[in-house]
């Protein structure tokens, strides 16, 4: 026995105490018998290299929960969910489509749910309000709230490069947004909004936390915006890099040599 661990912190109880495994750190535990309280006297620091950090960063966002990214460096999903909200502070400007005021934009949002609430099984509405260009195919902005309200889309469409044409469906919401451009709201169908429904499409499929008919969701807002940020920023340098790419090999169709992930 440990010297440090001959009395108990709660109670200051000295008999009964007993060793009760170790922490993840490495850390020795004990158990007092008195109080039942268990307690590490002497406790290790748990660091993660930035190497180990860098890996979770670059797992979190191609179409891994939080558990699977924070596995690969030996954390919980918390520590990867962290990482993504510090890098997101760290580097809070986005890199954005350089299309001039000649351009045609998209907008649109997906539905998903944050968190759990007692008694309700989808737990808190999260809606993501995309941006997207045409050429290339990339995301000139996105939002992230618990209601599709017209002052977010505001902010999404003024942060934005300018255009000349902006499409949307039929959603009302639209109708309060000054576009500096001209507004084409489409009531009938999706054809003036086909390239961002495949944007949302990537998103889904991408980020695990935003899948349909999947038990892995995000906890938190902040959370599903710092995942957001980080895989936006790597999309779009894919977006760049697939046009250069089929400039230079006319007729390559989709065959890359490289992937989104590489990007990450």
């Amino acid at each position: 026995m440990e010297e440090g661990a001959k009395k108990c912190p709660k109670c200051g109880s000295s008999e009964g105490q007993t060793k009760k495994g170790v922490s993840c750190a490495g850390s020795r535990r004990y158990f007092c018998k008195a109080c039942r309280y268990k307690y590490t006297p002497n406790r290790k620091k748990r660091a993660c290299t930035e190497e180990e950090r860098k890996e979770a960063l670059r797992l979190l966002p191609p179409g891994n929960s939080g558990r699977a990214a924070g596995k690969a460096p030996g954390m919980c999903r918390a520590n990867a969910y962290r990482w993504a909200r510090e890098a997101e502070k760290k580097s809070p400007e986005r890199w954005t489509s350089p299309a001039t005021d000649t351009g045609a934009f998209e907008l649109d949002e997906l539905f998903r749910f944050a968190g759990r609430r007692k008694g309700l099984e989808n737990g808190v509405n999260a809606y993501v309000m995309t941006m997207t260009s045409r050429f290339p195919r990339q995301v000139t902005g996105f939002a992230v709230e618990s209601l599709i309200k017209p002052r977010v889309m505001q902010r999404v469409v003024d942060e934005a490069p300018l255009a000349g044409n902006y499409h949307t469906d039929g959603g009302t919401v639209y109708l309060e947004v000054d576009f500096i451009g001209r507004h084409r709201r489409n009531i009938g169908d999706n054809s003036d909004t086909y390239g961002i429904g495949s944007v949302n499409a990537d998103l889904r499929h991408r980020i695990a936390g935003l899948r349909r008919r999947s038990r892995c969701f995000f906890r938190r807002l902040e959370t599903l915006r710092a995942v957001l940020h980080v895989f936006v920023n790597a999309y779009n340098r894919f977006g760049e890099a697939k046009r250069r790419w089929r400039e230079c090999h006319p007729g390559c169709g989709r065959d890359f040599a490289f992937c989104h992930v590489n990007y990450l």
